[in-house]
């Protein structure tokens, strides 16, 4: 009897698919395969200095490779566009640019965002060391910054997702300030 259970369970055991781990790479080469979208965002800083978070809204918009637009609209209007390495923010009448090419720390946190967006695992192990929990149904990347001069101002960067969509980024400050951004994807027009 217990020859026949071995062997039933040998056999059967042989006709389960195979399947492979849930690894980084995978996980890159989902979110790679993303070109553009939009969502709906809820951004919550949780500051030191304040005894309530503020909390902000708007729309956000991505084009591959390098182009990402976040519009707030509550409670101030302000539109901060990244294109390749040229930062623009908009507030009412007012608008600047900035350069990020000559500014290493402010690409290394830029990277986060965007080089998690578009599957770029090259740059993101460039400036930090990369876990990944869960499955292709609901994962959680975890950044933990690499360079030193990084970790001094970011202890950790949480993004979380479902399949081939971020929905949450979670900034955790060396300085114990936070900011959680709440990601809702909306159709594509």
């Amino acid at each position: 009897m217990r020859r026949l259970l071995v062997g039933l369970w040998a056999l059967w055991s042989l006709s389960l698919p195979v399947l492979a781990a849930w690894d980084v790479s995978q996980l890159m080469d989902t979110l790679a395969r993303t070109r553009s979208g939009r969502a709906r965002f809820v951004e919550t800083r949780y500051l030191a200095v304040l005894d309530k978070p503020l909390v902000a809204s708007g729309e956000m918009s991505f084009v591959a490779p390098d182009r990402l637009e976040k519009r707030t609209l509550s409670p101030r209007p302000e539109t901060l566009r990244l294109d390749k390495d040229r930062l623009t923010i908009e507030r009412g009448d007012r608008q600047s640019t900035i350069d990020l090419a000559g500014q290493p720390l402010a690409q290394a946190f830029v990277a986060s965002a965007r080089a998690a967006l578009t599957g770029d695992r090259t740059t993101l192990e460039k400036h930090y060391g990369l876990h990944l929990a869960g499955d292709r149904e609901q994962w959680t990347l975890t950044l933990l910054p690499s360079d030193q001069a990084i970790a001094n101002l970011v202890q950790r960067i949480i993004i979380k997702g479902q399949r081939n969509r971020v929905l949450s980024i979670d900034y955790l400050q060396a300085d114990g300030d936070r900011s959680l951004l709440a990601i809702q994807p909306l159709p594509d027009k």
